[in-house]
């Protein structure tokens, strides 16, 4: 039977990006294909009074060290080699979540999700600096000044909103999160339990 499987994501998170290195083996594996959902996670850290790690846990002996030490671990264990944690964390990712939704309005999303994935994750770029975002765009070969227009239009912001208000509704607390049909994972360290449920739900 058909599974449906939806991404909700934001490039603010590392979290997202080892999450979007391991959905193609699953897609492989599988032959679904995940549906990618762009919403704004401090608008989501705002509807369900949620706060990032870095924030909840700052002042918790030991957790913040022993995060880090299992993030490294994920990157060993799945052969991440390229990634690096971002210099000028965190990034403020409005601009490039609006601009998430003009790709998906244009149909260029999947290439655009991995392009940023690799600035934000790999590059080491501030990309949360209008100049720097405009260049990195352009040196993808994206229409850079179409991009940066269209991210100040109401249409695109009203759908940012919409998405992130629905992704708040429908249970999401923080990001990488998943939806397979209405079975709700949170996290990198549930792709197993992603992908074991697609299968279950093929039945």
């Amino acid at each position: 039977m058909s599974v449906n499987v939806t991404f909700h994501i934001d490039f603010a998170s590392p979290n997202c990006y080892m999450s979007h290195k391991l959905i193609p083996g699953i897609e492989d594996r599988t032959g679904v294909k995940f549906d990618y959902f762009p919403v704004l996670l401090g608008g989501i850290f705002k509807l369900t009074n949620n706060q990032a790690p870095f924030v909840t846990y700052k002042d918790v002996k030991n957790k913040p060290e022993y995060n880090r030490l299992e993030m490294m671990r994920f990157v060993r264990d799945h052969g991440l080699s390229n990634f690096q944690m971002n210099s000028h964390f965190p990034i403020n990712t409005v601009p490039l979540m609006r601009a998430a939704i003009v790709a998906e309005m244009d149909g260029m999303l999947t290439e655009y999700v991995d392009g940023v994935m690799e600035d934000m994750w790999e590059n080491n770029l501030n990309m949360g600096d209008p100049e720097t975002i405009a260049k990195a765009f352009t040196d993808h070969g994206w229409d850079a000044d179409h991009f940066m227009k269209r991210i100040q239009d109401q249409d695109v912001k009203d759908t940012l909103i919409a998405n992130t208000s629905q992704s708040a509704e429908s249970g999401v607390f923080g990001c990488p999160s998943f939806f397979v049909g209405e079975e709700m994972f949170f996290g990198k360290d549930r792709m197993d339990a992603v992908e074991r449920e697609i299968i279950r739900q093929q039945g």
